[in-house]
């Protein structure tokens, strides 16, 4: 077996043990370390070169961009649990209740302004599953229309800003967050509007599915639902304002007067005041959100460590050159890389999570989308336009057993007037994963999309570069200069200087 082929087999390992179901961390470790024994026995690189990996794992966690992942973690949690979503759906239910489809599109306006604040797809499909499905159930609407918005408004929360699948991948792309921030707000905006698009050519094919609400069914009307309304909508649109405004993370905004660490922070102290301002802030609360916290940032410390111990031994055999030279002789360019990178993700995030495939996949690419010469805050949007479809994939997606789990706990408390099939669920999704590939589609052939909100790039031509010089007949004008001579010439009448002969 030589070198060449040993980086193969090594990739091949990767995605088996993955599959395996293992923690990905451990596992990742694991094979690395193997592959770095049999590598050292086979004189493909010294024991030397392991003595990196402390300094590489050291490197990592002193990175202060991470340190917006808890910050911004927190502020998720703590807004997942002080009542927002169930004051925002109630309100904007009833608002758009009478409209054919209306609570549809409540839940698909919610599921965006949340995911701009929260977050965290598991709190919002639970959320907003509690609330709007036994509505939508009373009501009529059709099963699978009815758990498929709402897992699918459920996982834009990953493409929204400030969503940390944004960090995180701005991280491993070495780009700036509030860029990524600013390209993912044309592809955030398009999603919402292809879920409304769907939800009104339903109303006009099938009214049946999606009938309006009764007016006489709502609670409030006039100046009162629409304080409600406001009184949801606006502190939120503060804090996103505060927040992503603060890291230039919003279009129009060019300066950046906060890190992305600093904005997180100042996100985790706005959420303890909307959940002071719903009276929901208590003990509990607190404790609840700080343990969520931990989880996720260890489980992403780990995974970290796990990442750089396979990917030091991957490149010390040269599996970087495997795969730059794989990817990069593909037909079509720019193009064919993209559609085999995108459709290789998208049959990873069958198995994977999204940390798993930004930490372990996204440095083996990034290079390679580099020298192909592909702006990397649009390829790093687009790998987050596919990954969210990760939450949605039948029978795999995390959205759909969080919409199996909630479904079953309501139908047990008698919430739910009857049972909801996994059938349901499943078939439910997938028109929206379709519209989520098609966005997909979108943002790869048009790549304005995302570029549309980005800073423009000021193009300096070298060539036409020109420096003008002072000439020498500037500096001897009798009339603006003096000489030097002149200036320090001794005046009639002035003492002679000390020592002067």
């Amino acid at each position: 077996m030589t070198m060449e082929q040993f980086a193969p087999m090594m990739f091949g390992g990767l995605i088996l043990i993955m599959l395996i179901g293992f923690p990905v961390a451990f596992s990742l470790s694991a094979l690395g370390l193997l592959c770095a024994f049999i590598a050292i026995h086979m004189g493909w690189f010294q024991p030397e070169f392991m003595q990196a990996l402390p300094l590489n794992v050291f490197g990592i966690l002193s990175n202060d961009l991470l340190l917006a992942i808890p910050f911004f973690t927190l502020m998720g949690s703590i807004l997942e649990k002080c009542g927002l979503a169930e004051d925002m759906l109630d309100s904007m239910g009833q608002l758009f209740g009478p409209v054919r489809g209306g609570l549809g599109y409540s839940v698909i306006i919610v599921g965006f302004i949340l995911g701009a604040i929260t977050g965290t797809v598991a709190g919002q499909v639970i959320a907003m599953a509690m609330i709007s499905l036994p509505v939508m159930m009373r009501y009529n609407y059709n099963m699978r229309y009815a758990t498929g918005v709402l897992a699918a408004s459920g996982t834009i929360t990953q493409l929204v800003p400030p969503s940390l699948v944004l960090v995180v991948l701005a991280d491993q792309l070495g780009q700036s967050v509030g860029a990524m921030y600013k390209g993912a707000w044309g592809p955030s905006i398009l999603q919402v509007l292809i879920f409304a698009v769907y939800t009104f050519a339903v109303g006009v094919v099938k009214p049946e599915h999606v009938p309006g609400v009764p007016r006489e069914a709502r609670t409030m009307s006039g100046l009162a639902l629409w304080g409600k309304c406001l009184r949801g909508i606006i502190p939120s649109a503060v804090l996103i304002f505060a927040v992503l405004g603060s890291m230039g993370g919003l279009p129009g905004i060019d300066t950046a007067i906060c890190t992305p660490t600093e904005a997180g922070a100042m996100g985790a102290v706005g959420a303890f005041v909307l959940a002071g301002m719903h009276k929901r802030l208590n003990w509990e609360l607190i404790k609840e959100a700080m343990t969520g916290t931990m989880r996720i940032t260890a489980m992403v410390v780990f995974i970290l460590i796990g990442s750089r111990v396979f990917s030091l031994v991957f490149q010390g055999v040269d599996g970087a050159k495997w795969i730059e030279h794989m990817l990069s002789s593909l037909p079509g360019g720019q193009i064919g890389f993209l559609i085999v990178v995108n459709i290789f993700v998208f049959f990873l995030a069958f198995f994977l999570d999204f940390f798993e495939i930004a930490f372990i996949i996204l440095p083996m690419l990034g290079p390679v989308a580099q020298k192909l010469g592909i702006n990397m805050v649009w390829f790093g949007v687009l790998l987050c336009v596919n990954m969210q479809t990760s939450f949605m994939h039948p029978p795999f997606g995390f959205a759909l057993f969080y919409l199996r789990g909630i479904s079953d706990t309501l139908f047990k408390a008698g919430a739910l007037p009857k049972k909801v099939l996994s059938s349901d669920i499943y078939l439910g999704a997938i028109p929206w994963v379709i519209m989520q590939l098609i966005l997909v589609v979108i943002v790869i052939f048009v790549p304005q999309s995302v570029t549309i909100f980005l800073d423009k790039e000021v193009a300096i031509d070298l060539d036409k570069v020109k420096i003008d010089a002072p000439t020498d007949k500037s500096y001897n004008d009798d009339k603006n200069n003096q000489n030097l001579d002149d200036l320090f010439k001794p005046k009639p009448g002035d003492a002679p200087a000390s020592g002067a002969k």
